[in-house]
């Protein structure tokens, strides 16, 4: 019996010019490509906890309005590994257009910096696989 990875997503969102913006970060690494912030759960925690969590860690924001989870579901990884995925709509009030960062998380992710931007369109970017699964949900 394969026990799921529990990964929690964020659809990181702001209103500009009246227009929905999602957060999307590029991954220095480029196999890696174009990703909306996300991380697994830890086993001390829920999926809400994780996201609030990965959010700060992944983007260095500190003021996020997690709005609602929109989906939650089951997902085969390249690697075979199944993911129990968690996409949360988050909400944020003046914050850049763009921004560098690097995750505080540690592991993978160490010493790596992300270069965060806004997409105002599922079709604006190639998002890596699994990522905009769900974004035709914000974006309607």
């Amino acid at each position: 019996m394969v026990i799921p990875i529990k990964k929690a997503y964020g659809y990181v969102t702001r209103i500009k010019n009246g227009e929905t913006q999602v957060l999307v970060f590029r991954h220095p690494i480029r196999e890696a490509g174009i990703q909306i912030p996300k991380g697994t759960v830890k086993p001390q925690e829920d999926a809400y906890q994780a996201v609030i969590r990965e959010m700060k860690e992944e983007t260095g924001l500190e003021k996020l309005q997690v709005q609602k989870l929109i989906a939650e579901d089951f997902w085969e990884n390249a690697d075979g590994a199944i993911h129990n995925r968690f996409f949360y709509q988050i909400r944020v009030y003046n914050v850049p257009d763009e921004w560098d960062h690097q995750p505080t998380g540690g592991g993978d992710e160490e010493g790596l910096t992300f270069h965060f931007f806004w997409i105002t369109s599922q079709h604006e970017v190639q998002l890596i696989e699994g990522h905009g699964d769900y974004l035709n949900l914000i974006f309607n």
